[in-house]
């Protein structure tokens, strides 16, 4: 019975979070889906960075420094999708705002 209260509380708590949030700024769903995204789409980050760099430096750059960037953002990427998934109800950063912005979503900014 107690068991079956907690969950109910629980449920109800989370729903008047996601309920709450202001219609100016990012909400929780839109968090958990940033999360969610992130964690699904992180290995693609080393062949985004290493186009980026190719495009912006040249093809020796992008075999070595655009490598390089691509394995350490993707770990990053990786870290902030579980983050922002295991911390969806929660207003951090600000507002549920984004904490990565360039790009928000894996292929918002892509030119393949």
């Amino acid at each position: 019975m107690a068991r079956r209260t907690i969950s109910i509380g629980l449920i109800v708590i989370l729903l008047a979070v996601l309920a709450a949030a202001p219609g100016y700024c990012d909400d929780p769903l839109k968090k958990l889906g940033r999360g969610i995204a992130n964690i699904g789409t992180f290995p693609m980050e080393v062949l985004l960075q290493i186009s980026r760099v190719n495009n912006s430096d040249g093809p020796i750059a992008a075999c070595t420094w655009g490598l390089l960037k691509g394995v350490g953002m993707s770990g990053v990427r990786l870290a902030v999708g579980a983050y922002e998934t295991v911390t969806f109800p929660i207003p951090l950063p600000k507002h549920y705002g984004p904490i990565l912005k360039d790009p928000e979503f894996m292929f918002e900014e892509c030119n393949w």
